[in-house]
């Protein structure tokens, strides 16, 4: 089990994002299983609506995903004020968005890798000993 970005799971939806990488990664996925914090659902949801609203996917392209995207064996775990207030921190320190500093957290915490295509996350994952998956 790793933890799963959504920037490794929009690669592996959109044709212009897709990489050797992301596909590795699903099918590891598929296999292992994933983790992914609460917001996970909600940054698919939007990244694949900004990438309607600009063109890159059209509505019969995000009907066709909306199922192979619902199988996919992610454990979304909830997400604490508490939790979330403490991320702040982990953001600042690696320049990160606190949506992105909540994969490291979780990855770091748990003690396992995280799944990501985002270089800036991948880097701080690197700097605090976090196992970057790439397939």
């Amino acid at each position: 089990m790793f933890v799963v970005d959504t920037s490794v799971i929009i690669a592996w939806c959109l044709d212009d994002e897709a990489s050797d990488v992301a596909d590795a990664v699903v099918g590891r996925l598929m296999l292992e299983g994933g983790i992914a914090p609460a917001h996970w659902p909600l940054e698919v949801a939007n990244a694949l609506r900004s990438a309607e609203r600009r063109g890159r996917v059209d509505q019969s392209a995000l009907r066709r995903l909306r199922p192979r995207l619902s199988l996919l064996p992610v454990e979304v775990v909830p997400v604490e004020l508490a939790t979330a207030l403490g991320v702040i921190e982990t953001a600042k320190l690696h320049d990160l968005s606190v949506y992105d500093a909540t994969y490291l957290d979780l990855a770091d915490i748990r003690g396992i890798g995280l799944a990501t295509v985002d270089g800036r996350l991948a880097d701080a994952c690197r700097s605090v000993g976090v196992q970057v998956i790439a397939a």
